[in-house]
C-alpha cells in the first residue's frame, strides 16, 4: 500500500521536487508596500515534498497572512499533530519570504492543527519496536568523504549474508546516497503500510540476500536532498525506526562522512554497539579519521570501535602482478590503528573490478 503525505513514503517516480526557483516580483518593494496578496504568490512557490509538486497553497496549508510594520506572521495549517514535514515547510516558507521580501523583513511562521486527530493508543508511537530482533547495529563511517565506505559497505553486507547470516543495510548518507547505485536497485520505491492507527512501517527492497534501505529511494536520481541538520537526523531516524526490518543477525547503517549532528543523532537515538571506520592512506584522509576515532570515544558517544579498513592502499598493474605501487602513501591506515590501539582489519588494493562494481 502506497501512503502520501511522509516525506519516506513512497510516491510514483518523477513526482518529488523539493524546491522551485524563488518567487522574483517583490525583491525591491519596501514592506509598507507589500500586501498580503505579495506573501501568497510567495508561498506558491513552497512545494510539499510528499505531495507531487503541489505548492502550500494549492494544498489549503497556508491558514492566514498578516503584516505589522515590518513583521510578516504566517500561520500554516497541518491535518495532523507532529506532522513529520512540519520542521521542513516552516523552514521553506520563512525562507522563502525572506528570500524575496525586502531586506530588514521579520517573518514569523506559526503552525495550526486544522483538525484534530484522535488520540493515539498507547505504545503505537515511533519506537525501537522494528529493531527489536536485530541482533547487532554497526556503523560504517569514514572521517572523510571520497575513501570508499559505501564500497566497504555494500561488499560487506554481501559477503556476511554469503556466509549465512540475516543482514540488512541502512543508508544514511543522507548527502550522497550511494547504495541504490551500487546494488542496482535505482528505481526501486518501497511499499509502505499502515499496521494500525498512527503506525506505519516501510518495508525495505531486498536484493542478494540483504535488505536495503535509502534515502535515495525517495528522491529523484540526482535530486539533492537540501536538509538541514535537524530535518537530516529526523529523516533518517525515521527511516531506520520505520523499516520493517524482521530478524537480522547484521544491520549495518553507513554513515555519512564527517563528524557532526547526523552521527551524534544517530548514536544516542539508534541503539548502535559500535563502528567500523574506513580510511586512505592519504595524509588528509587520516587527519580526518582521527576525528571519527576521537568522536567515537568521547565519553558522551562511547562507541567500540571494532577495526579499521584501509582502502586503495596500493596498486598492482595486472602485467606486474609482483609490483606494489603506493599511490596514496604507504601503511597510512596500520600506523592509525597502531596508534590508537584498533584492529587493522585489511588493506584493499585498488582494483579495476571492485571499482567498476561500485
Amino acid at each position: 500500500m502506497h501512503l502520501r503525505g511522509h516525506p519516506l513514503r513512497p510516491l510514483p517516480r518523477g513526482q518529488v521536487r523539493w524546491s522551485r526557483l524563488p518567487y522574483q516580483g517583490n525583491e525591491h518593494r519596501e514592506i509598507t508596500n507589500m500586501t498580503e496578496q505579495d506573501i501568497l504568490n510567495m508561498l506558491n512557490e513552497v512545494v510539499h515534498p510528499a505531495q507531487g509538486n503541489k505548492s502550500i497553497i494549492e494544498l489549503g496549508m497556508v491558514h492566514s497572512v498578516s503584516i505589522d510594520g515590518n513583521k510578516v506572521t504566517v500561520t500554516l495549517a497541518f491535518p495532523k499533530r507532529r506532522d513529520p514535514l512540519t520542521e521542513y515547510l516552516v523552514g521553506s516558507t520563512r525562507a522563502t519570504i525572506i528570500r524575496s521580501a525586502p531586506q530588514g523583513t521579520e517573518v514569523e511562521v506559526k503552525t495550526i492543527v486544522k483538525e484534530e486527530a484522535p488520540k493515539k493508543k498507547a505504545g503505537l508511537d515511533l519506537g525501537l519496536d522494528e529493531i527489536n530482533n536485530v541482533r547487532h547495529i554497526i556503523g560504517i563511517a569514514s572521517g572523510k568523504g571520497g575513501v570508499g565506505k559505501s564500497t566497504v559497505a555494500v561488499n560487506l553486507a554481501v559477503a556476511l549474508a554469503r556466509l549465512g547470516y540475516k543482514v540488512g543495510l541502512a543508508d544514511a548518507d543522507v548527502y550522497g546516497p550511494s547504495v541504490p547505485l551500487m546494488t542496482g536497485t535505482e528505481g526501486a520505491v518501497p511499499e509502505a503500510e499502515e499496521i494500525a492507527e498512527g503506525k506505519e512501517v516501510i518495508y525495505p527492497i531486498e536484493k542478494y540476500g540483504v535488505k536495503w534501505m535509502s534515502i535515495g529511494y525517495f528522491a529523484e536520481p540526482g535530486q539533492a536532498l537540501i536538509w538541514r541538520g535537524p530535518m537530516a537526523c529526523n529523516a533518517l531516524k525515521q527511516m531506520i525506526l520505520q523499516v520493517r526490518w524482521g530478524v537480522l543477525d547484521f544491520l549495518l547503517i553507513d554513515m555519512p562522512p564527517g563528524t557532526g549532528d547526523i552521527h551524534i543523532s544517530l548514536v544516542n537515538d539508534i541503539p548502535m554497539e559500535g563502528a567500523l571506520i574506513v580510511t586512505t592512506p592519504q595524509s588528509v584522509a587520516l587527519s580526518d579519521v582521527e576525528k571519527g576515532v576521537n568522536m567515537f570515544r568521547n565519553k558522551n558517544i562511547d562507541r567500540k570501535i571494532f577495526g579499521l579498513v584501509e582502502n586503495m592502499a596500493w596498486f598492482t598493474p595486472e602485467e606486474l602482478p609482483q609490483n606494489k605501487y603506493y599511490i596514496f602513501g604507504k601503511n597510512g591506515g596500520k600506523e592509525m590503528a597502531d596508534k590508537y590501539g584498533i584492529p587493522l582489519l585489511g588493506q584493499i588494493p585498488i582494483v579495476q573490478s571492485i571499482r567498476e562494481g561500485g
